[in-house]
């Protein structure tokens, strides 16, 4: 990989990229980053560009529809060419009870079809839910529907598996309110897919209430698991995600997630640009590395119709820094990203730690 390559990434997820009508800007809302569209970049190295949100107003990239393809230009120069992610097939199809289904399942970055299994969050319910988070939005705009089912899910699996586009899947859910937190549903849709696709699965949630629900994700083939801190600075998470478990609560859950999945198969997300310090992030990534579980260090992506909507995600300069800590640190607890089997680290549009790590950055 183009060591500029990777430099070129983080600018992109940090400023984002003005682009004109006839580019499909991506979705509005959602469980994870959001209004944004996936692109190679010279050396094959994807990236989910933002191209919505009030902080891609002043971005000094553009992204132009040619004859030819696709150019990106930065203060009005040409950069370089760039090839956009196709629109899979398997968007107009439909499930076998009539919905459409790119409602159900979309693909992320080259190959990874994604979902939220359920589109509702029980901190919506009660006004304390995580101020950067759209999830609910998607329902607003009627672009989802509040609950895939296992039939659902596994049928765009198998189309998106023959149409060749889909090789891991990743499967996020709301918190419910049950001591689960949505592991049951989780569990049931991963043993469906798996049973008729064979894909290598990630899920995600919070720390349920009782452990034995990891390994009830365990049990259903999950191959790999995420349980999102989003950020270790107490401060932050009162303010920013003020129904989330304690500290202690999710280093037991990350403890006995590597125990059942291995280490390098578990990760967190850790959104840089909440208001932490880089000591913060540096000194919470290496708890995570140490336990073996993957530091995934994104850059705050502001959704339209959050309360974050006007923040500015961290300075390219600032992510370029923290990357390179990061790297180095997992070269040293041999924590290999690269031998992750499914979901977002493997992704990585959304983040450029294994960009860096590959590079030499």
């Amino acid at each position: 990989m183009n060591p500029n390559s990777a430099l070129l990434k983080i600018e992109l997820l940090c400023l984002g990229a003005r682009s004109t009508e006839d580019i499909d800007r991506g979705r509005k809302g959602g469980a994870g980053p959001a209004g944004g569209q996936y692109f190679v970049l010279p050396g094959n190295v994807v990236v989910n560009v933002p191209l919505q949100g009030r902080f891609v107003e002043n971005s000094p990239f553009t992204i132009l529809r040619d004859n030819k393809g696709y150019s990106l230009y930065k203060n009005q120069k040409f950069l370089t060419n760039v090839e956009i992610v196709p629109r899979p097939k398997f968007y107009d199809k439909f499930t076998s009870d009539g919905t459409p289904m790119w409602k159900i399942a979309l693909l992320h970055g080259r190959d990874c079809l994604a979902s939220t299994v359920s589109q509702r969050c029980v901190y919506w319910r009660k006004n304390r839910q995580c101020l950067f988070c759209g999830i609910e939005l998607s329902l607003n705009y009627e672009t989802t529907t509040e609950l895939k089912t296992p039939q659902q899910l596994s049928e765009v699996a198998s189309e998106a598996v023959q149409e060749g586009v889909a090789k891991h899947v990743t499967l996020t859910t709301g918190t419910l309110a049950s001591p689960d937190k949505g592991a049951v549903i989780l569990a049931e849709v991963t043993h469906r897919i798996k049973k008729d696709t064979g894909l290598p699965i990630h899920v995600q949630l919070e720390p349920p209430a009782d452990l034995k629900y990891l390994e009830l994700l365990h049990k259903s083939e999950a191959d790999t698991i995420g349980i999102h801190i989003e950020s270790f600075d107490p401060k932050v998470m009162s303010r920013v995600c003020p129904a989330k478990p304690t500290l202690d609560s999710f280093v037991s859950a990350w403890k006995i997630a590597v125990d059942l999945f291995g280490a390098g198969q578990v990760s967190s997300m850790i959104i840089a640009g909440l208001g932490e310090s880089d000591a913060n992030i540096i000194q919470g990534s290496e708890i995570l590395a140490r336990m073996g579980v993957v530091p995934l260090l994104v850059p705050l992506r502001p959704i339209i119709g959050t309360p974050l909507e006007d923040a500015r995600p961290p300075s390219p300069e600032r992510m370029i820094g923290l990357y390179m800590k990061l790297g180095e640190m997992l070269r040293t607890f041999g924590n290999n990203v690269l031998e992750n089997k499914a979901g977002c680290v493997r992704c990585g549009g959304c983040s450029a730690l294994g960009d860096v790590l590959i590079s030499g950055v």
